[in-house]
């Protein structure tokens, strides 16, 4: 019975051991059967899954393109700065690291940490952008779990103020805003690099794996202005504003060979590296944004034009007594009664009489078709956002007052860089240049406008002006002849002309003898006891131009001639 009961106890664990091992089989099996089918048939999705899990494909910003002047002087430069943001899910907010962090970042840290918890749901927040290396650098030794550090680039403007309505600004994500940072924006900012890195679980690069594509920096934009020039011409505009208390200043600057802008400044400016008191009004580059009535400066426009018509030479005779001319109704008067006066006397003067006779003897549309040759009533073709047309209407043949009032620069409007524009013809042989703002390799062809003959006439009637006997004595620069058109205009407002109101303009060409430079300054309602453009414009020509002659190794060509010098003191 006890041997029985032995054999059914072997039995029963004889069964047992089987059950159990074919259990373990079975298990080792499916282990080994899991395993097999993760290296074969799973194994690619498990890859993926693990690889979305921990690699990464990084942006390698792109260096933006650097803008200098002429001669390689740095006007824009992109420095290298730090992003500091964190993924508020994996972000320790015990962690006591984040107060120095905030402390490093000039940070209020209870409102730092107030707003990780507020954002606790989120994957990304910005802590601070623009943040120098230096200190990016002591942040992430801090090792703060689900606080980044990204590389990034920030735009300096080494001549802050004096270049930023030309050049403008970019924004803190490194587009352009403004000038021709925003104009040439797709050509400066080039294309950012991709790189595939592996992260850990809190987002930490562990290892650069390859790059995927190399980062292309913008291209270079090298424009035609002359810092130098453009220093001297900021300073003396801006002492002109404060002076005369105007509300606003332009002067342009080009070069009468080729028609490049070797300065364009304006008042009231900004410092473009510090936005954080930045006025509307100052943004406006107010030598191609706004637009004014040029007064008396198209003078030698009607003169070219009359001389062109063929029915006047230099010599001939305009009687302008009694001072005053009336044109259906409308009175038009000059400073004082100046008797006969002949071509170069109407310039000299500046009689307003003297050019509504020239121009009522001419077609009716003469005068203006001349001016719209020289570039007036459209754009100079910069590509300079914002850039205005200005106006230059057409004018039927009954529209008598109108014609009269455009011979002397009244019904119509022009930007500073148009009204310089306008005077390359007098400077250059009677042609016509296309103005750029960037430097050219070669002198433009440019087109014929009127005859050398007459741009030489008129070129040498303007000189006149400068003169004891003209209207901008103060616009004498000593040693060399200078020449050039003084305007005063009362400011158009609403329902017509403010009495009080002035823009104040001198455009003038240095040196005769062979033109190299053109300048206009214009300013806008000067408030002090003068307001002509011989007495606030052209002291302002003259010392910038007296600057830019020497700084461009021009030289003089009047040292011979002692009188206007004494006249111009």
């Amino acid at each position: 019975m006890k041997d029985e009961q032995l054999v059914q106890i072997h039995a029963a664990r004889s069964w047992r051991l089987w059950l159990v091992g074919f259990l373990l089989v079975l298990v080792a099996s499916a282990i080994l059967f899991k395993m097999v089918s993760l290296y074969t048939s799973e194994q690619a999705f498990l890859q993926q899954q693990g690889d979305a899990r921990s690699l990464r494909t990084r942006l390698t910003p792109a260096h933006r393109g650097l803008i200098t002047d002429r001669n390689g002087e740095p006007l824009a430069v992109s420095a290298p700065v730090a992003t500091i943001w964190a993924d508020p899910k994996e972000t320790d907010i015990q962690n006591p690291n984040i107060l120095q962090m905030a402390r490093l970042l000039d940070l209020n840290p209870q409102e730092l940490l107030a707003e990780l918890k507020s954002s606790a749901e989120r994957r990304f927040m910005y802590i601070k952008r623009q943040v120098t290396p230096e200190v990016a650098e002591r942040i992430s030794d801090l090792r703060i779990s689900g606080v980044h550090v990204d590389q990034s680039f920030k735009r300096f403007y080494p001549a802050a103020e004096v270049t930023t309505h030309l050049v403008g600004f970019t924004n803190v994500d490194g587009e352009g805003q403004e000038g021709l940072e925003l104009a040439f924006n797709e050509v400066l900012r080039g294309e950012p690099g991709r790189s595939l890195v592996l992260q850990d679980r809190k987002g930490r690069t562990v290892k650069h794996l390859q790059n995927l594509q190399q980062a292309m920096p913008g291209e270079d934009l090298a424009l035609s202005i002359d810092l130098r020039l453009q220093y001297l011409a900021y300073r003396e505009l801006k002492d002109a504003v404060q002076t005369h208390k105007a509300d606003s200043a332009s002067a342009v600057i080009l070069d009468a060979h080729t028609g490049e802008v070797l300065a364009m400044v304006n008042q009231p400016s900004y410092n473009p590296n510090d936005r954080s008191v930045l006025s509307t009004d100052a943004l406006r580059n107010r030598a191609m944004t706004d637009t004014f009535e040029p007064g008396s400066t198209m003078k030698p426009i009607t003169v070219a034009a009359a001389l062109m018509s063929g029915k006047y030479n230099i010599d001939d005779i305009v009687d302008t007594s009694p001072g005053y001319i009336r044109v259906r109704g409308a009175s038009i008067r000059d400073h004082r009664n100046y008797g006969e006066l002949d071509i170069t006397g109407i310039i000299t003067k500046s009689s307003n009489v003297g050019v509504v006779k020239l121009s009522r003897s001419l077609e009716h549309d003469s005068v203006r078709n001349l001016m719209a040759n020289m570039g007036l009533g459209r754009t100079s073709s910069t590509g300079f956002p914002g850039e205005r047309t200005g106006v230059l209407p057409y004018l039927s043949e009954r529209q008598e007052v109108e014609q009269a009032t455009l011979s002397y620069g009244y019904g119509l409007s022009v930007t500073p860089l148009q009204l310089a524009q306008s005077y390359i013809p007098f400077a250059n042989d009677g042609r016509l240049l296309p103005v750029s703002l960037y430097k050219q390799s070669e002198s433009p062809l440019g087109e014929r406008v009127m005859p050398k003959e007459v741009a030489n006439q008129v070129l040498h009637m303007m000189e006149t002006v400068i003169s004891a006997k003209g209207t901008a004595r103060k616009a004498a620069v000593t040693g060399y002849r200078v020449g050039g058109k003084t305007g005063t205009a009362h400011k158009a407002v609403a329902g017509g002309y403010a009495d009080d109101a002035y823009i104040s303009v001198f455009a003038g060409i240095a040196p005769i003898s062979d033109p190299r430079i053109i300048m206009v300054v214009m300013v806008d309602n000067p408030k002090g006891q003068e307001y002509y453009g011989g007495e606030v414009a052209a002291p302002v020509f003259s010392r910038v131009m007296s600057g830019v002659l020497r700084l461009m190794n021009v030289p003089p060509d009047n040292w011979h001639e002692p009188a206007v010098q004494v006249a111009a003191k």
